[in-house]
């Protein structure tokens, strides 16, 4: 009979169902699901699985061993997908990798369904990770730290921290991710750190009523006003534009707020 594991929606979660999985004599007949995602199904058994730091890291350790490099990557990112069924998928890449000859190979096999998913998904989180890298925008807290927001689809966090720690190590900074509600934070100096707030501090955390400083009101006036300077009205093609840079990504951008 079908066993399904219900992990929590994230990295550590979803590693420590697949541990689970792992560990069940027939894993052919295992499955992931993500809680408030589970399609109850006939001959199926369900168990709840906890978030153990232990248990994923045995996980990542195994992939990062078994199945080289390049499917580390891969599964690393498609882990960060928004996809409730990313953890079905990166159980069933692992579980292939056991039935070709060189497990390293395993992201070369796109005929099978699971490892093209997860290709799919790696693939999708890359290209928002990439995009958020140049459409971030950092305000200047009067305390000198400074903050930026996002609203992202996948938890990219882990994506990008590290480019902004490898731009900014000498500065206090923070990334809110407001989908996932979680902050990378960055002490100056140090190395980038994943926090998930209490809910009761999010309803206090709002980018927009914390008080920036004089030189950062200065410095969004100007660049406010250097991109309408730019503008070439006549010339403006909104389907483009929404091409290049979509809808999405523009309220928590400074050349596209209203300023004050």
């Amino acid at each position: 009979m079908k066993k399904v594991y219900i992990c929590s929606d994230s990295a550590t979660g979803i590693f420590s169902g697949i541990y689970e999985a792992w560990r069940r004599k027939d894993q052919q007949d295992s499955g992931i699901a993500l809680a408030g995602h589970v399609e109850p199904e006939l001959f199926c058994t369900y168990e709840e699985v906890e978030e153990n730091r232990e248990k994923a890291a045995a996980v990542d350790r195994m992939i990062c061993r078994h199945l080289g490099g390049t499917a580390y990557q891969e599964i690393s990112q498609a882990v960060l997908s928004d996809d409730p069924g990313r953890g079905d998928a990166i159980l069933g890449t692992m579980m292939e990798a056991r039935h070709i000859p060189d497990s390293r190979r395993i992201m070369e096999h796109l005929t099978h369904p699971d490892v093209e998913k997860v290709f799919e998904l790696s693939r999708r989180v890359g290209a928002e990770a990439h995009a958020l890298k140049g459409f971030v925008r950092f305000r200047e807290l009067k305390g000198g730290i400074l903050c930026a927001v996002i609203r992202p689809k996948s938890q990219v966090l882990p994506c990008l921290a590290p480019h902004f720690e490898e731009r900014l190590p000498k500065e206090n900074w923070m990334i809110y991710d407001k989908s996932h509600r979680m902050f990378a934070v960055h002490e100056s100096g140090r190395r980038w750190v994943l926090v998930w707030a209490e809910e009761s501090c999010l309803e206090e955390f709002c980018l927009e009523e914390l008080e920036v400083s004089e030189q950062e009101k200065r410095y969004e006036k100007l660049w406010r006003g250097f991109c309408e300077t730019i503008s070439i009205s006549e010339r403006e093609d909104k389907k483009a534009q929404a091409q290049h840079l979509p809808f999405r990504f523009r309220p928590y951008m400074t050349e596209f707020s209203q300023g004050g």
